[in-house]
């Protein structure tokens, strides 16, 4: 009888029509260095180019990508004002792409299944595709949704997104950072959160990136992709959870511990096939 069933599974043809996959830390493993180097430029960008003392940083990144998503995000969502490609070029134009090897396995299962295969990663273009041909999958992939995909032009006003945070809050009085902005244009975000103030809320961003539910919705009109068909592989929780919110099926990828929002878990991208059942969706 399950072999009757599974031919008849099979006869129905895919649960899914795509496998959309983030990239840093998903398709090749955290220890491969790259992310260490990335924290370093970004922490190295602040202290050079926004003139951002280095004593704070650390607290400073961990508050913007725990409150936006992403540093980048939550620097402009605070008031620095400086250009994006500027940002990307300082943060991986120096990064050990050495590090990562070509991958024949995951390319030769990529290439071996029946789905349109997307990027969707917060990072630009330019890493994305450095990324790739390190790994050798530049062709495994029908497209990229990057940084510059939801964020085409230097945005100066905020998005009207309803998971955006509206602003309100006192700013501070340091002096003016190196890129221009005066410093009672920059929110202390640090000083917001050591003093909680029940009347103040975070300023939103004009930055569009995962975690944002917005972000995601807007990544599958662009590809014209129907969640309920769509299998959606992350290392993040958060962009996992979301994900889920917008009806994708997910996988957590980097540990075999589900997580709430994760349909599935698996240590390694190599480990994919495990998550792909044939058959109706259920």
């Amino acid at each position: 009888m399950e072999n009757v069933d599974r031919i008849t599974q099979q006869a129905q043809g895919p649960k899914y029509d795509c496998l959309l996959f983030d990239l840093d830390d998903t398709l090749y493993p955290l220890n491969s260095g790259l992310a260490n180097e990335i924290l370093q430029n970004i922490q190295d960008y602040m202290v050079e180019k926004l003139g951002i003392e280095p004593s704070k940083t650390d607290e400073l990144i961990n508050l913007l990508y725990n409150n936006y998503g992403t540093t980048i995000a939550g620097l402009r969502a605070i008031g620095y004002d400086f250009d994006y490609e500027e940002y990307y070029s300082f943060v991986h134009g120096k990064l050990p792409y050495e590090n990562l090897k070509p991958d024949p396995v995951l390319r030769s299962l990529l290439l071996s299944l029946p789905y349109r295969n997307l990027i969707f990663t917060n990072a630009d273009k330019v890493h994305a595709v450095k990324v790739l041909k390190r790994l050798g999958l530049e062709d495994c992939f029908e497209g990229i949704t990057c940084f510059e995909t939801l964020n085409p032009i230097h945005k100066s006003t905020v998005s009207d997104d309803e998971d955006d945070i509206e602003f309100v809050g006192s700013r501070n009085t340091n002096p003016t950072p190196r890129n221009g902005v005066k410093s009672s244009e920059i929110f202390d975000i640090i000083e917001h959160f050591a003093q909680p103030d029940p009347s103040a809320v975070l300023p939103k961003t004009p930055i569009i990136c995962k975690p944002s539910e917005h972000a995601i919705e807007w990544a599958l009109k662009i590809a014209n992709l129907n969640p309920q068909r769509t299998l959606f592989f992350d290392d993040s929780v958060r962009n996992i959870q979301a994900g889920k919110r917008v009806g994708l099926h997910t996988v957590l990828v980097g540990t075999s511990h589900r997580v709430k929002g994760a349909d599935y878990a698996v240590e390694s991208i190599h480990n994919l096939q495990e998550c792909l059942n044939y058959g109706t969706l259920t």
